[in-house]
């Protein structure tokens, strides 16, 4: 299988900071690779370098068999690019969005035309073709912008956080269109912080810290980086948190992570079985009410907070 995207050693500096530290990869050509980390790590910066953007202060990339330094102008027609935030123009309607980006791609005016109704068609958004974006929905203009990044059916598609901002309903929508289009052979690199967004689409997962690779693999060989089982207590009454801690604290192999939020307590542990039952006995001495216990394999939340020291988005902050 060829390499749809190659990163070498690649390095951008803004003054004083290292936004990407030679960070190198490769992602195969129909495949998914996304970019984890948090904010600050490189992922926006990296995706700017490849689809030309910016250019690197050092080392190289190909992206669909083209150097981003050389032929920049053949890449930009290779490759579609949505970004944090949705690029349209509110005061156009939605196919007029289509129409124009088909254009600037030089697809000729029937062709834009026509390309734009399919893909308003495919994102269910045929319904609101002829209405101004300004008066789209967060998920509706999503939606209309990922088309606008499909206009040319290009091989290559970079997606900036695409679901940042999204209800759960809008986020489950654009998880399975990505999914019909790597279906349908497209290469895709993904940014996010959400990991459940990771663990549904990529095929690998590379994380990223202070501009350097960290960690690379399938979801489930990061989870086993981190290894070992986890006990998790649920709580029914906040004044037990510190007597749970304590419990779990004798058996713990690494960090505890507390929630107060959802009164919840998880550790890691050698034994599992042996060291919950050792825990609930605890607490019953206390009497401190368990609403619920179990163990579980780690997550990738797990797999990040250990990588990179901070909890992923939407997640609660280790305490």
């Amino acid at each position: 299988m060829t390499d749809a995207i190659t990163a070498d050693r690649l390095v951008k500096r803004y003054g004083d900071v290292t936004a990407l530290d030679e960070l190198s990869f490769t992602v195969p050509t129909g495949t998914v690779l996304a970019l984890l980390g948090p904010n600050g790590a490189g992922k926006t910066t990296t995706v700017r370098v490849l689809t030309t953007l910016l250019r690197p202060d050092a080392g190289r990339a190909t992206v669909a068999g083209c150097d981003i330094a050389r032929d920049a102008r053949r890449l930009r027609a290779r490759i579609g690019l949505s970004g944090q935030y949705a690029a349209v123009d509110e005061h156009l309607t939605g196919a007029e969005n289509l129409e124009m980006i088909g254009r600037l791609y030089h697809l000729g005016a029937a062709r834009s035309r026509a390309r734009a109704r399919e893909l308003l068609e495919r994102f269910d958004l045929a319904g609101a073709a002829d209405r101004p974006v300004k008066g789209y929905s967060g998920g509706m203009r999503r939606r209309i912008d990922l088309a606008g990044a499909l206009v040319a059916d290009p091989p290559v598609l970079f997606l900036d956080e695409p679901t940042t901002g999204l209800d759960p309903r809008a986020r489950a929508a654009l998880w399975d269109t990505v999914a019909e289009l790597v279906a349908a052979g497209t290469t895709l690199l993904l940014t996010t912080q959400y990991m459940d967004e990771a663990d549904r689409l990529a095929d690998q997962i590379l994380v990223v810290d202070h501009g350097r690779a960290i960690a690379r693999g399938t979801a489930d060989e990061l989870k086993d980086q981190v290894g070992g089982n986890r006990v998790e207590l649920t709580l029914t009454d906040p004044a037990g948190l510190d007597a749970a801690a304590q419990a779990l604290a004798w058996h713990a192999v690494g960090a505890l992570r507390t929630a107060p939020e959802s009164l919840r307590v998880t550790a890691p542990v050698t034994d599992g079985p042996e060291a919950l039952r050792h825990v609930l006995g605890a607490l019953a001495d206390a009497r401190v009410t368990v609403r619920d216990a179990g163990m579980r394999r780690p997550t990738l939340d797990d797999v990040y907070l250990t990588l990179t020291g901070n909890p992923a988005a939407g997640q609660e902050a280790a305490r």
